[in-house]
């Protein structure tokens, strides 16, 4: 007998910041999906060198393609920074411009920040433009994240929790059966 494979999931915050309440979420998203992924929580994006096309890719940059190219899906859950993406995040997603790792890979979008809006238009947009997979279940725009998870990662809003776990079935569904 085969035992059903996990899912295996690639999770980026897009702020920089330890333990900012994007990576919080991204961890509490991790803990209520262990049944049915295996999340990896990318913890490197500082620490990407800025985009140049002049340049082949840098080792970071190759080992953060194969994690995308090898996961199953990717959540990308990123504060909203002057009405867009945080430069960091940006940066990684320019250096995948070139090449098709996003290519009908299922995404999950989250944007958690004070408002968010405008850099939740701008995330899908870029990744609709990179062919990525995903659907109005599957993304999520969380206003005034800060009051509504705490310093341990707990959702304290119960509405918020709700679609938090409304999320993880639409993608779980997104990413198709086990195997």
């Amino acid at each position: 007998m085969n035992p059903t494979r996990m899912k295996k999931i690639l999770a980026i915050s897009g702020s920089t910041r330890k333990n900012s309440s994007n990576f919080r979420l991204l961890k509490k998203i991790a803990a209520l999906s262990t049944e049915i992924f295996e999340v990896t929580i990318f913890e490197k994006l500082d620490q990407l060198p800025h985009f140049n096309p002049d340049l082949e890719a840098p080792a970071e940059i190759i080992e953060l393609r194969n994690q995308i190219e090898a996961a199953d899906g990717v959540i990308i859950c990123t504060p909203e920074y002057v009405f867009s993406l945080p430069g960091s995040l940006k940066n990684a997603i320019e250096w995948c411009v070139s090449t098709t790792v996003f290519s009908n890979k299922s995404v999950g979008l989250i944007t958690a920040s004070a408002s968010g809006e405008k850099g939740h238009e701008s995330l899908q947009l870029i990744m609709s433009t990179l062919e990525a997979t995903f659907d109005q279940e599957t993304t999520l725009l969380i206003r005034g994240i800060k009051g509504k998870i705490d310093a341990e990662g707990e959702i304290t809003d119960p509405e918020t929790f709700q679609k938090i776990r409304n999320f993880i079935k639409a993608f779980e569904k997104q990413t198709g059966p086990s195997t």
